[in-house]
């Protein structure tokens, strides 16, 4: 049997036996359509295409759809379908198409009207005005709240809309709407409407694990009822739990809080809750994606945005010894040098200009390889005390033409402490660090210092005895404890207006 077949077999629904029989596709279209009812004052007739019927939160119901297809098991529920902008609730069970090759396009939704509508026209006669004369107030309220939720994208207006509306609407003590933090197994109060002769719970945070009524209202996906003594803190009597789902995924729960009797809720009360609770748990799902789309947005404008600073940045550091270069090199060029020694000195001046030249592109190549995660070390034996001589040699006499002292200290042992590392990255990590503190230090000095710190440690099936640690410190203008955490963000610097006036990538 082919899709149409099924299609053309759908037709002829009336012999059901339902007041409201269709088809649908996953997106919501109508592919076949009856209704038994006639309501004169909506002008809705027999047999009508469906074409002014939609669902009051379309998201919801769109979900429903998807899982009964994806799933194959028929669903019931009770649903607030439209006829144009008044609301009629039905209870509906819909049931998958399967076809013989094993899948399912379509869905069959039967349903009958739980209210039954009793019309009257207004004076202006307006369809606008039209409004059932003995209509369900739950029906109203829940009416009221899902326009609200549906208005913002903003997650924690959702969550304060929620609680005041069914707080108010089902006059409760207390309403709570709680959340997952990251750590799983926490929830957070994160709105509450509460009367103000109770205690506000707002903000609290627990284990659920240590609450089985909880656990048992996320684990079953229905309403939980606990009858208290009220000697809690938060002074309950009668609790309703309901937690909100969004593509099976659990996002949130309402609690509500009766604190000055033993309530027992009603069926009308349940209903409005779970459907609420539906709607509420796609909200919080849409609003927490966009959230996340919004702070995405921003990292990603700030980060082109330090990128582009950085590329000004280091483009001017770069042609500053290109400059150097060509200068020096146009001087001999022009046979400008008085003698051979002044020649030997822009050539001295000019190399030099090209070897910072050269560090400068080396620490570019460098964070392009990190950003690709292509950046490889050569793991070996080496000497601390090598790579020591090497920073004394490159430091020392720059810090003496800058007036400060430079002392490297290092543990006293017997013999030599060899580290498992990368030469030249240990190295050039090491330099970058020295080179930022002679370069930012006008008086004053610099200190390293090594430190072993005797720890067993496994890398690469190596077992190693422990650790040195290393520390550079000196005495210039250091980074505000407030920019401290900036430091390892990519193309971050923490004043640029100032850092210009120093150089450097």
């Amino acid at each position: 049997m082919t899709l149409n077949q099924v299609e053309y077999n759908c037709h002829n629904l009336s012999t059901l036996g339902c007041e409201l029989v269709f088809t649908q596709d996953v997106l919501g279209n109508y592919h076949s359509f009856y209704w038994r009812l006639t309501i004169p004052e909506l002008n809705l007739e027999n047999n009508s295409n469906g074409s002014k019927l939609f669902p009051l939160v379309k998201d919801t119901y769109i979900e429903r759809i998807k899982r009964v297809l994806t799933n194959k098991i028929p669903e019931q529920c009770q649903t607030i379908l439209c006829y144009e902008s008044y609301p009629l609730t039905f209870e509906l069970i819909i049931s998958p198409i399967i076809l013989p090759n094993g899948t399912a396009e379509l869905v069959l939704v039967m349903g009958n009207l739980l209210h039954n509508p009793n019309f009257f026209l207004s004076s202006n006669s307006s369809f606008n005005s039209l409004l059932p004369r003995n209509s369900d107030p739950y029906q109203k309220l829940l009416i009221n709240i899902a326009r609200k939720i549906r208005r913002t994208l903003d997650l924690e207006t959702i969550w304060q809309q929620t609680v005041n509306s069914i707080g108010e609407g089902l006059q409760v003590n207390r309403c709570l709407l709680l959340a997952p933090t990251e750590i799983n197994q926490y929830l957070e109060i994160k709105a509450e409407y509460c009367e103000s002769q109770y205690t506000s719970l707002l903000g609290y945070r627990f284990n659920f694990h240590d609450y089985p009524e909880v656990k048992e209202a996320i684990l079953f996906r229905q309403p939980t009822f606990v009858d208290l003594d009220g000697k809690t803190a938060s002074a309950a009597l009668s609790v309703l739990l309901v937690p909100t789902f969004h593509q099976q995924q659990f996002n949130g729960i309402i609690a509500l809080h009766q604190c000055d009797r033993h309530r027992q809720w009603n069926q009308a009360e349940l209903e409005l809750v779970q459907e609420l609770a539906d709607q509420v748990g796609t909200a919080i799902a849409h609003a927490t994606i966009y959230g996340k789309l919004e702070k995405a947005n921003k990292e990603a404008e700030e980060a082109s945005r330090l990128k582009s600073e950085f590329l000004a940045s280091t483009s001017h550091e770069l042609r500053t010894p290109l400059n150097g270069i060509l200068g020096f090199l146009r001087l001999i060029l022009d046979d400008m040098a008085d003698d051979k020694e002044e020649e030997r000195q822009f050539i001295d001046q000019a190399y030099n200009s090209a070897i910072h030249l050269l560090n400068l592109i080396n620490d570019i190549l460098d964070i392009a390889k990190i950003e690709a995660g292509k950046l490889e070390f050569q793991l070996e034996a080496i000497s601390l005390n090598d790579i020591c001589d090497d920073i004394y040699k490159f430091a020392h006499n720059q810090a003496e033409k800058k007036n400060l002292y430079f002392n490297i200290d290092l543990p006293s042992t017997y013999d030599q402490i060899l580290l498992h590392a990368d030469y030249q990255r240990l190295l050039q990590v090491m330099l970058n660090l020295v080179s930022n503190s002679l370069k930012f230090t006008t008086e004053g000095g610099i200190d390293i210092t090594a430190e072993i710190i005797p720890k067993k440690v496994t890398f690469k099936q190596i077992t190693l005895p422990g650790i040195v640690k290393i520390s550079v410190a000196d005495t210039g203008i250091g980074v505000s404890l407030d920019k401290q955490d900036k430091l390892f963000e990519t193309f971050y610097q923490v004043d640029g207006s100032r850092t210009k006036a120093y150089g450097g990538t």
